[in-house]
């Protein structure tokens, strides 16, 4: 029996678990969270289940039969799996491993394969109906192995996802005479992934960012705590937190937040954090979770700390989605900088850089973009698909003497799409020349 003869008695099953999650989900959603969920988990289905079965029916051909019948088990329990984690977001709340490994993990990298099937799919179907009007078989045939793309794009996008590397990424302040770039640009910096940087002449200021972890179900609590406790293993002079700690899941667990960041405590009076925009959607949990790590939150506010370089002036912008430049002026106006010390911004997002005043700021921290999410960062090249977009990606820019970095990001929201830009747990060394 040939493998593509099993196609057709399973395509009604696809079909009718496809549809049971299409309409269910949305229909669950709707009568217990409401409209908006009700819309997200239908969009997200809509936008990988047609890939994901064409696909699915495609690949068939390559298999044998008894191969072919545990691919397409497979494949029902993670389209499965996939209608499951959507459905059990309806009441969020992180779960144990076990629901994380057998539902949650499977089902969104269904999705996302399915995801990226559709849009490859729809890329190749212009050539692959030129070939099939001129009757060029061979080349068709060819062209098959294309089909697996996706899936090694899914693979890799999963193993750079659960991926953090660890760095100590070294940052030569803007000196009195450097005038700088005219506009916002890339400026070089120094990384060192698998060998200890050379030493300096005089101590640098040791600063620990932490940025994006998303608590949730590709980032347990054990997990971000752990990697905090690795960091906290530096002796930092500062952590630096700037924002988005939570997913969906995290902001439905009380508590969670709190005992990820405990490693933290013991650093009492060198931690400060800044909200980032998902902040603002659990903000009781994520002041909860600071403060019960004695981390101070700065909400467009300042605080001077003292460390074994000197004395720091850390101004904390809270996160606004619109009027940025005149929010971002009028703080720095109202905390003008203080003689003798270093002077630092945190600010979530980096589009908002530009609006800095040239000269006001030493150094700014941000993270938001999660690195540019796909990219060539994996093979040591700084492209992402941000790099000529508004938003500064990662890495060290300069704009006259201010200065920003932009952190990869400790974990992602929702769906394993890091393609090519792992995520980071750096210490920082700045500098002073």
């Amino acid at each position: 029996m040939a493998a593509h003869a099993l196609i057709d008695p399973l395509a009604s099953l696809f079909l009718g678990l496809a549809a049971t999650s299409l309409i269910g989900v949305p229909l669950y959603a709707g009568s217990v969270r409401g409209r908006a969920y009700a819309l997200f988990g239908f969009v997200i289905l809509l936008l990988s289940l047609p890939g994901a079965i064409v696909m699915h029916e495609r690949l068939l051909a390559w298999f044998v039969p008894g191969t072919a019948r545990l691919a397409n088990a497979a494949f029902v329990y993670s389209m499965a799996a996939g209608g499951v984690h959507l459905a059990s977001l309806v009441r969020p709340r992180l779960r144990g491993p076990g629901f994380r490994f057998l539902v949650s993990i499977p089902g969104m990298a269904f999705i996302a394969a399915g995801a990226l099937s559709g849009i490859w799919l729809l890329a190749l179907l212009p050539l692959r109906a030129v070939l099939a009007a001129l009757d060029w078989h061979r080349a068709l045939a060819t062209l098959r192995w294309l089909d697996l793309v996706p899936f090694v794009v899914a693979a890799l996008s999963i193993g750079t996802s659960l991926r953090v590397a660890r760095e100590v990424v070294r940052i030569r302040l803007a000196g009195p005479e450097d005038d700088g770039p005219a506009r916002v640009m890339r400026v070089p910096l120094e990384r060192y992934r698998r060998r200890s940087p050379s030493p300096l002449p005089s101590r640098p200021l040791r600063v620990v960012q932490i940025s994006d972890p998303h608590l949730g179900p590709w980032q347990s609590v054990a997990a971000l705590r752990r990697r905090i406790a690795e960091l906290c293993a530096h002796d930092p002079d500062l952590v630096l937190l700037t924002g988005d700690f939570l997913t969906m899941e995290g902001r439905g667990t009380p508590g969670a937040l709190a005992e990820a960041l405990a490693p933290l405590r013991s650093l009492a009076g060198r931690t400060f954090a800044i909200l980032g925009n998902h902040d603002h959607e659990a903000l009781e949990e994520v002041t909860g979770g600071l403060a019960s790590n004695r981390i101070r939150l700065l909400v467009d506010e300042e605080a001077v700390a003292r460390t074994p370089v000197g004395l720091v002036q850390l101004i904390g912008a809270n996160y606004v989605g619109r009027g940025r430049k005149e929010h971002l002026e009028r703080l720095l106006a109202s905390h003008p900088r203080r003689e003798d010390h270093l002077r630092m911004l945190l600010l979530h997002d980096p589009s908002g850089f530009r609006f800095v005043p040239r000269g006001d700021v030493d150094l700014t921290l941000s993270g938001h973009t999660h690195g540019g999410q796909l990219g060539l960062v994996s093979f040591g090249l700084d492209w992402t698909v941000l790099a000529r977009s508004a938003w500064p990606d990662h890495g060290l820019f300069g704009h006259g003497r201010n200065r920003l970095y932009v952190h990869r990001g400790t974990g992602f929201y929702g769906f394993p799409l890091r393609i090519g830009v792992p995520g980071e747990a750096s210490l920082l060394e700045l500098v002073f020349d």
